[in-house]
């Protein structure tokens, strides 16, 4: 029986640095995957459908969220964002371990069914700096700016439902973090009973 894989849950607020820092974890880390999410949300330039996310209408999704496709889904910013509930359990059950980049209403979902996952919160340094990485984008408009970082503000009053908190101050040292967190999450007491039962039961643990 193949060992049941970690599930990783990374949340932060939208210009904290997750996207990076997660393209490095994967990067150190070959072990983990990236779970690809549905949106409604369109195509950013360089984005490929399937790779990035699978893009889909909101028919599509609705359909598919109406029909217990998702195991976790929310909308954020105006758009949509699910992860298929098959498609994970398959990976894990396989062992694979498995990165969900979500949202804190996502992750929240995500514990309820898979209370081991482990959540990784990344913060930016302060807010004065979250507000120039957002604005040094040059993509959002001014008020779609502001309306981020109202959100992070409210995102940020999650941090207390995470396991592991990083503060993306500078990026070599929150990168280090990440990796050590993914090795020490592996050695969690339920993520080894969860990837080697039958040792444990060999032991009489159960």
């Amino acid at each position: 029986m193949a060992q049941r894989g970690v599930l990783f849950i990374v949340s932060a607020p939208s210009g904290a640095g997750k996207t990076t820092l997660v393209r490095g974890l994967l990067e150190r880390d070959p072990k983990i995957g990236l779970s690809i999410s549905h949106t409604t949300r369109a195509p950013r330039p360089g984005e490929l459908d399937g790779v990035a996310y699978h893009f889909v209408g909101m028919d599509t999704f609705e359909a598919m969220r109406d029909a217990g496709d998702f195991i976790e889904w929310a909308q954020v910013h105006g758009n949509c964002y699910g992860t298929s509930r098959r498609w994970l359990e398959d990976r894990l059950a396989a062992g694979h371990d498995v990165l969900l980049e979500i949202d804190w209403q996502g992750a929240r979902q995500v514990r309820v069914k898979f209370p081991e996952a482990v959540g990784i919160f990344i913060l930016p340094p302060s807010l004065d700096a979250l507000a120039q990485r957002l604005t040094g984008r040059a993509s959002d408009a001014q008020e779609v700016i502001e309306r981020r970082l109202a959100a992070a503000r409210e995102e940020i009053g999650h941090v207390h439902e995470f396991d592991f908190v990083i503060i993306n101050n500078i990026l070599e040292q929150a990168l280090d973090e990440m990796v050590t967190v993914a090795r020490a999450a592996r050695l969690l007491t339920s993520s080894q009973l969860a990837r080697h039962p039958d040792f444990f039961n060999s032991l009489g643990v159960n």
